[in-house]
């Protein structure tokens, strides 16, 4: 019987929304997810464990968290606290599945010749805005803002930010194309010409729409559809260098960044697992849910059927069953990240103490 999951949310007291959800026969039901049982459980159950240590605080996981740290068999754990819904579309149960990674940049403290491109840090002038319904024709620019004349106005695009140039920075790196990248896979590290390699962190966004440029490389008729990958727009942007501002300012979106302790976090605010974390749409889908993930490897077209946990959100994973896979840090993970478009379905794994109509 399918179920709009507004309803599961307002239940969960999460944002409605307009997907609908399917609830499997309760007698066997993880039986219904290829690959669950042959999963490493365990290793999922460290990675919830994990994402607890921020998500226990929200209502709807607090009792399955408090299990977890006195828990050690991934298996039991799940398939006694938990119960599995496949998340259904108007188009269906299977949806768009994407990849991302941390990536590696070169870069020094100094700017010089090789090391031009500043990693800026939040504008001291970008302002979040905290009325809401005061400024509704705010929403589309997620409330980001400057005070310009006494008045709020949209802050300012990728261009306007690229010609203004007078931010603080964190450091300077070697590559122009590799700084978008970074800036949209959210986080990544840089290794310094010192020697000392840094972690740099998602801080805040200009608060305009991600567009994607594949898809601009698309309608301009530069790439075909099937073609676009991430490797696929960089060899284009290399070897156009007269199309490169072009094609980076279509997306109107910029990325402010912070230096952090620790390696790539998500949304979440806990460090992300290779493997073991998505970035989800959190209309449809809240963060630290347990989630089971069924599509394939892009490369070798095996499954992939893991337990995952929703941990992280990104400016272009929208919609119902829509996902990002984290493929972690290093050369095989951004080749794999950079082919990921495979379709597949998600199942999340619903508190068993939680009440559904």
């Amino acid at each position: 019987m399918k179920k709009y999951l507004a309803l599961l949310f307002i239940t969960l007291l999460f944002i409605g929304c307009s997907v609908k959800q399917e609830q499997m026969s309760k007698k066997d039901a993880f039986d219904y997810l290829n690959g669950f049982y042959d999963d490493d459980l365990n290793l999922a159950l460290e990675a919830f464990k994990k994402a607890c240590e921020k998500s226990a605080k929200k209502e709807l996981f607090k009792d399955v968290c408090n299990n977890s740290y006195n828990s050690t068999n991934g298996k039991l754990f799940f398939t006694n606290n938990f119960t599995p819904k496949v998340l259904v579309s108007n188009s269906g149960d299977k949806g768009l599945i994407t990849g991302y990674y941390e990536p590696l940049l070169k870069g020094s403290r100094q700017k010089t010749s090789k090391y031009q491109y500043p990693v800026y840090k939040t504008p001291k002038d970008l302002i979040t805005i905290k009325n809401k319904d005061k400024y509704p024709e705010f929403k589309n620019f997620r409330y980001k803002a400057k005070i310009e004349n006494g008045r709020y106005i949209p802050y300012d695009t990728r261009a306007e930010i690229e010609e203004k140039n007078d931010f603080d920075i964190i450091c300077y790196v070697d590559d122009f194309i590799d700084l978008f990248f970074l800036q949209v896979q959210g986080s990544g590290r840089v290794l310094l010409d010192t020697g000392e390699l840094i972690n740099i962190g998602y801080s805040d966004q200009n608060g305009r729409e991600y567009k994607s440029i594949g898809k601009k490389l698309i309608e301009d008729g530069y790439l075909e559809k099937e073609e676009v990958t991430l490797q696929t727009i960089r060899s284009f942007l290399k070897e156009n260098e007269d199309k490169i501002e072009e094609v980076l300012n279509y997306n109107e979106s910029y990325v402010f960044f912070i230096e952090k302790e620790e390696t790539a976090t998500g949304s979440l605010n806990v460090p992300l697992i290779p493997k073991r974390n998505i970035a989800v749409d959190r209309k449809y889908i809240p963060l630290g849910m347990p989630v089971f993930l069924e599509t394939k490897n892009p490369k070798t077209k095996k499954a992939i059927n893991k337990l995952v946990i929703a941990a992280d959100t990104g400016g272009a994973i929208k919609g119902e069953i829509r996902a990002d896979y984290f493929f972690g840090y290093g050369k095989e993970a951004r080749e794999l990240a950079g082919l990921m478009k495979e379709e597949g379905r998600l199942f999340m794994l619903i508190p068993k103490d939680v009440a559904i109509d």
